[in-house]
């Protein structure tokens, strides 16, 4: 059972990722491409947010992408709340890779490809963004809510790599290490925040069967 109880002085956020995509959708680098849930995503978030219901939410704020929405919804709905949109938290840009599966990708930009596998946070999509973009835009985002929020509890619905973003920057670990953090579907992580240090209470958190 989580315990909702702040310390004093704390502000927390409840990073949630979106439930699972689409079907079309699977195998395909979708970053900017506006995907919806697959049924069964929709069933994770339910879950989820059944599961957080207890949480002491003031706001919820989402991605604008409708995956981030759709699974913001029984938050809000739960709790009389408007979700509220933020364009910072939006997923990264795969640029010309977007809709392509990974096969499309390595057949059509091999050299590009090979530098992703081999370090997925030092590259930049072509036509779109590198992660220390993403990065640096999300952290603002987590800084302004954290900000608007002093002493409180917010949600923040988004893509795994927006929570895994402000996960790594709570724990400090480098950008090479980010994927060493598992970000399922529906999960959810929870930091408090102090006015000199971090806390990180849960990752990668699900409800269970």
């Amino acid at each position: 059972m989580i315990d909702w109880a702040l310390m004093t002085g704390a502000t927390r956020l409840v990073l949630v990722r979106h439930g699972e995509p689409e079907v079309d959708s699977h195998g395909r680098c979708y970053g900017r491409l506006d995907v919806g849930l697959s049924p069964r995503g929709r069933e994770q978030a339910a879950h989820t947010a059944r599961w957080l219901a207890a949480a002491p939410l003031q706001a919820i704020y989402s991605s604008p992408r409708r995956r981030a929405l759709e699974s913001a919804a029984p938050f809000a709905s739960a709790r009389g709340l408007t979700v509220q949109l933020r364009e910072g938290l939006r997923e990264i840009d795969f640029g010309s890779l977007e809709g392509l599966t990974y096969d499309e990708a390595r057949a059509q930009h091999p050299e590009f490809y090979a530098a992703w596998m081999a370090h997925p946070t030092r590259v930049t999509f072509p036509g779109g963004e590198s992660y220390a973009r993403l990065r640096e835009r999300v952290l603002g985002e987590a800084r302004e809510l954290v900000r608007a929020h002093a002493g409180g509890t917010v949600a923040v619905v988004a893509h795994g790599g927006v929570t895994r973003a402000i996960l790594a920057e709570a724990l400090h670990l480098a950008d090479d290490d980010l994927f060493r953090l598992d970000q399922a579907y529906a999960s959810a992580s929870i930091i408090d925040y102090f006015a000199s240090t971090v806390l990180v209470r849960l990752v990668n958190g699900t409800p269970g069967p």
